[in-house]
């Protein structure tokens, strides 16, 4: 997909370039559209395999760029906005469900005598036409009335009855009356809230400005006392880095000289092999006896040499002789038949 638009987008800035196909090597594809790219006078910072995923910051970036220039070839203009002109519809005021009236109030009682039978109200019409009757028999009263009622077992009547009594009006949490009293609250506590910690957090600073000019104060005192002992302390430092160059170079010194000791003990080591060596060979007799048996065995092979020149001299001499023998034996015989012949 990023191969397609990067190449629908370099056709649409001027330049041909062929759309890739799905069997197309994917490295040779990005190299061709990296060299557009630079053609364009982009910059490519980041190696070729960061565009082979088709997702990621270096491929918006090509995109951008290439969209930017394709843009620029059809020159493109952007034009401003236009807004819709939208008719003012007229608010429709409606009732106000937060406003308290006498026949919501009795609503809400009845639907929460039906739905709640724990909690019970008083209705208000019923309560009204009691009212009315007994202020209508109580206008014209036959005699003076007096009342025959216990004042304690009125008191306890009438704290069982005032749970009875109240009218409770359920607010809505959407309504921005309910918000702004929260709102009120919120701005009166954060006062109150505020009057209390201002005192705190005046005292808190000026105890820590205190605080501060004191360890100020104390931080100059002490690196007056301990200016001498920081200069002593540098020099003694400078001696110690000194010193301790010092040291190395005695210890490369001595390094050379043991690695040289080393070597003269091998060698003083070579040395008492050798005369160690050479005494042993001079104080044993071993190799006198190893001589005197060669030349016994020299002696004896001297010995069968000669026997054996001796035979092959008298094997030798006895060829000669047969060899005489039978050339005397020849002339014989061939001086004898010319004599015969003379005759």
């Amino acid at each position: 997909m990023f191969s397609s638009l990067a190449a629908w987008l370099i056709n649409k800035a001027g330049r041909y370039f062929e759309q890739p196909q799905e069997y197309d090597d994917p490295n040779a594809v990005i190299s061709k559209i990296l060299s557009e790219l630079r053609s364009f006078g982009g910059t490519a910072d980041f190696p070729p395999s960061k565009l082979k995923a088709g997702y990621g910051e270096q491929v918006c970036y090509v995109l951008d760029f290439l969209a930017e220039k394709a843009l620029k070839h059809i020159d493109f203009t952007w034009n401003r906005p236009t807004y819709p002109s939208e008719e003012l519809e007229e608010e429709v005021v409606g009732e106000d469900d937060a406003e308290l009236t006498l026949n919501k109030i009795e609503d809400e009682i009845v639907e929460e005598d039906s739905d709640n039978d724990e909690e019970q109200f008083i209705d208000l019409n019923v309560l009204k036409a009691q009212t009315s009757k007994l202020s209508a028999e109580s206008s014209k009263p036959a005699e003076i009335l007096e009342s025959n009622t216990d004042a304690a077992e009125w008191y306890l009547e009438v704290e069982r009855v005032l749970p009875q009594l109240k009218v409770t009006v359920r607010t809505d949490n959407k309504d921005w009356r309910a918000h702004v009293d929260q709102m009120h609250q919120h701005r009166d506590g954060m006062e109150t809230s505020l009057g209390e910690t201002k005192g705190y957090l005046d005292k808190l600073h000026s105890e820590v400005s205190k605080t501060l000019e004191k360890v100020t104060s104390r931080e100059k005192y002490i690196n007056s006392q301990l200016d001498p002992l920081i200069q002593e302390y540098r020099a003694a430092q400078a001696q110690l880095s000194e010193l301790k160059e010092q040291h190395q170079q005695v210890t490369e010194k001595v390094t050379e000289k043991t690695q040289i000791l080393s070597e003269l003990n091998e060698d003083l080591e070579k040395v008492k092999q050798e005369i160690e060596e050479k005494g042993s060979s001079i104080t044993d007799g071993a190799p006198l006896v190893k001589m005197k048996q060669a030349l016994t065995k020299l002696k004896q092979e001297n010995i069968q040499m000669d026997i054996r020149i001796g035979v092959v001299e008298h094997a030798l001499l006895q060829s000669k002789l047969k060899e005489k023998s039978n050339m005397t034996r020849d002339m014989h015989a061939a001086v004898i038949p010319e004599s015969s012949i003379d005759y």
